[in-house]
């Protein structure tokens, strides 16, 4: 392979050694009272794939109302807090950078996440998707629609969860605001029915988001910040596309160039939208230029279609999901144009070391 654009470091606001970034993967490994990330498994993970430009983490919830997933770790206790610390430590000691995906799924829950109680969210719409609960998948609940007092609440919940992330030695922040999680709840139509200032107009659908971006600068610098949208999900976590989903994200999007983030992460689409009415099909290539940051791009990518993407300027960084599972080595791999290993999706959601930390790097 001629120059591969990937490899190629890059510095603007966030400084890489290299433009493969791995990609946030819920993984299930904190199966412990706490939900605390431990050094043995995941430190262990993590510093096995320092050699990525940047990782981001698995979704950590911000508080507990924010679970919504079995063993997944959070970042708004103590323990916590000190469990991702030993994280961070074996990532830089490996010369590596890490920013932690800060996570509320909303409605994708179940009471048994939350002593019987209901999720929140924008509006008391049921996503009729899954929950994976302790006790296996279960039908999601009509959850219940966020007050503005539990806005408010959450919106402090994420601002403490910038701070402890400081505390935990990350290099910054990326707000988990995709894949028909609780800020993409609010943006959507199909699940925010709300008649009040967060809902309605594309301005009010998207005053939570900001409100939180706002608080969080307010506790770490805007360049350590990251935010990840998912425009053309269609038909998984209960979003449907409508005429007014492109639009809302184009005006996210181009309002974010009055911040100074770190980067926007943006997804390709996870299925295919191209007889979708009002879906966009491309995404690097429809919202580059509404964006003059750093962008971000991810979904389905290999080593050719990612250099491809930033040499045709398109994107800035490529994130890698499941390679970056089973090739703790990726970044080496695609400098020595080697074979991947395949990864065992069985394994993605259990619990230990078995397809987590056993994946072994290329002889060569």
């Amino acid at each position: 392979m001629s120059k591969q654009h990937l490899l190629t470091p890059y510095s603007k606001n966030i400084t890489l050694n290299n433009r493969i970034v791995m990609a946030p993967m819920t993984r299930s490994r904190a199966n412990n009272e706490g939900n605390v990330p431990t050094d043995d498994l995941h430190g262990l993970y993590y510093e096995q794939r320092a050699s990525a430009g940047l990782i981001i983490t698995e979704g950590s919830q911000v508080s507990s109302k924010a679970v919504g997933y079995i063993n997944t770790p959070g970042i708004f206790t103590e323990a916590q807090l000190q469990g991702w610390k030993k994280v961070t430590k074996r990532v830089h000691d490996k010369g590596g950078k890490i920013f932690i995906q800060l996570w509320h799924v909303g409605r994708i829950s179940h009471p048994d996440f939350h002593d019987g109680e209901l999720p929140l969210s924008a509006s008391a719409i049921n996503p009729n998707t899954k929950s994976y609960t302790p006790e296996g998948f279960k039908d999601t609940v009509t959850p219940k629609e966020m007050t503005i007092t539990d806005i408010k609440t959450t919106v402090s919940d994420f601002q403490n969860a910038a701070k402890n992330a400081v505390k935990a030695g990350f290099d910054g922040v990326e707000i988990h605001s995709s894949n028909g999680y609780l800020f993409h709840q609010f943006f959507s139509e199909s699940s925010n029915k709300r008649r009040d200032e967060y809902g309605g107009s594309i301005e009010n659908k998207t005053r939570f988001f900001f409100e939180v971006l706002d608080a969080m600068k307010e506790v770490i610098p805007q360049e350590k910040i990251g935010a990840r949208f998912n425009p053309s999900l269609n038909g998984l976590f209960g979003m449907t596309i409508d005429k007014d989903t492109i639009p809302t994200f184009e005006y996210i999007i181009k309002k974010l160039n009055n911040y100074n983030l770190a980067y926007v992460h943006l997804s390709e689409p996870f299925t295919d939208v191209s007889e979708t009415p009002y879906a966009v099909t491309e995404i690097a290539k429809h919202f580059r230029p509404l964006y003059n940051g750093t962008l971000m791009i991810n979904t389905a990518f290999d080593q050719e279609k990612g250099n491809k993407i930033i040499e045709e300027g398109y994107a800035d960084l490529v994130a890698y999901g499941k390679p970056f599972i089973s090739n703790p080595d990726l970044v080496e791999r695609f400098k020595n144009n080697l074979d991947l290993a395949e990864w065992d999706q069985d394994t993605f959601y259990t619990t230990g070391a078995k397809g987590y930390t056993d994946y072994p790097k290329t002889s060569k």
